[in-house]
């Protein structure tokens, strides 16, 4: 209960300044952006050039495809057998394959496995989900939300001039170097920031609003989210006699809750906004007791 207390704290201030008049409507979007401009490249630049370069780096660079695949077919059978309509198919194709891996997962990484465990996070986060959001969610979108096709030059301008992908290039050719003690200060105070600013961002944007005609897609694509794909890519490694601190990251950030980014770019397109609403606000509450169980079993 010690390491999610703080989380709850955060996640409520964030809530009670929704309902308080003095903030105005978009403040999660200013927060939001803040992250995603400043503390989380901070953070990039912190820890990945410190990194110890070795064959285990493949693992967090590999494993959110295959999540992306495993859990994509998974919900296009469900889809299909249960006859779900074009917008509940295309809502849980966006939303399910992709976690929160960055808002959230970073800070459960670091408070579940220390600063140790945020390089991996970030390898995770940003060569996967961000990727897979770019081109998967793009498609996704392009297929079910009724949008023109993006070409593949406007998907790769939009990864190249991602901050925090911009950040990673830069501290990957930055390698072993040892920054000047006064911007290893300023990067250091700005990456803490991270963690108490997207708590709040996500406890101001989040909506526990569902029609009751939507629970069974909604409590298919979040079982599938939190625990299904963690226990069966946890299981499958395991077998394989794979270990190591990469792999355990790994294994915890596939189960991280619905993605905060592809719940808004759903709810744009058209894709059942309730839906995803809830899976996104829902799956938030739900993983701060998925995530210790998981944790307990992929550790020793």
């Amino acid at each position: 209960m010690e390491r999610i207390l703080p989380f709850f704290i955060l996640l409520a201030a964030g809530n009670i300044m929704r309902r308080l008049p003095i903030f105005p409507a978009e403040t999660d979007r200013s927060l939001n952006l803040y992250v995603i401009y400043v503390a989380l490249p901070a953070l990039v630049l912190v820890q990945v050039p410190r990194l110890a370069l070795s064959s285990d780096l493949l693992v967090p660079v590999l494993m959110p495809w295959a999540v992306v695949v495993f859990s994509g077919l998974l919900v296009a059978l469900v889809c299909r057998v249960f006859h779900w309509s074009r917008e509940v198919t295309g809502a849980l194709l966006l939303m399910v394959p992709l976690g929160n891996t960055s808002f959230l997962g970073i800070p459960m990484v670091e408070q579940f496995f220390g600063t140790d465990g945020v390089p991996y996070a970030i390898l995770y986060d940003q060569f996967g989900s961000f990727l897979a959001l770019s081109t998967y969610g793009t498609l996704i979108l392009a297929l079910y939300g009724g949008s023109e096709t993006p070409s593949p030059g406007q998907v790769v301008r939009k990864i190249l001039l991602f901050p925090p992908f911009i950040a990673l290039a830069l501290a990957l050719s930055l390698h072993g170097t040892d920054f000047p003690a006064w911007l290893d200060r300023v990067l250091s105070m700005t990456a803490a920031s991270l963690v108490p600013v997207v708590l709040v961002a996500i406890g101001f944007q989040v909506r526990l609003r569902m029609p009751a005609s939507e629970l069974l897609p909604f409590g298919v694509g979040l079982s599938i989210r939190l625990l299904i794909t963690p226990l069966v890519f946890a299981a499958a490694c395991f077998s394989l006699g794979m270990s190591g601190p990469a792999l355990q990251v790994s294994l915890f950030e596939t189960a991280m809750p619905p993605m905060v980014t592809a719940g808004a770019l759903a709810s744009i397109a058209g894709l059942k906004p309730r839906l995803t609403s809830a899976l996104v606000g829902f799956g938030i509450l739900a993983s701060f007791v998925t995530l210790p169980f998981i944790y307990q079993w992929i550790t020793p």
